[in-house]
């Protein structure tokens, strides 16, 4: 059985050699066939904390690495990294 592969963007990498990805699908509605976004989020596992928050990831389905962690993160798409916010004083 093939290992399913996802794409997301990183919405949390506090946690140590975990990140959290967020996984948007969109689908038609079945009765107003208006297209709406439906997003969901997975646990992934980051051996080396290597990719922060806002970058786009490609994750895969894998053993289970704790009870929350059955993904681990494959490759880094794009890096557009949201800048923090400037402290303002």
């Amino acid at each position: 059985m093939p290992k399913r592969v996802l794409t997301g963007t990183i919405v949390s990498d506090k946690a140590d050699k975990t990140v959290v990805v967020k996984v948007e699908r969109r689908v038609r509605h079945p009765l107003y066939s208006k297209i709406i976004r439906l997003s969901k989020k997975y646990h992934a596992h980051d051996e080396g904390n290597d990719f922060k928050a806002g970058e786009t990831v490609r994750i895969e389905e894998t053993r289970p690495y704790s009870k929350l962690k059955t993904w681990r993160v494959i490759e880094r798409l794009d890096t557009h990294v949201k800048p923090e916010k400037a402290d303002v004083a």
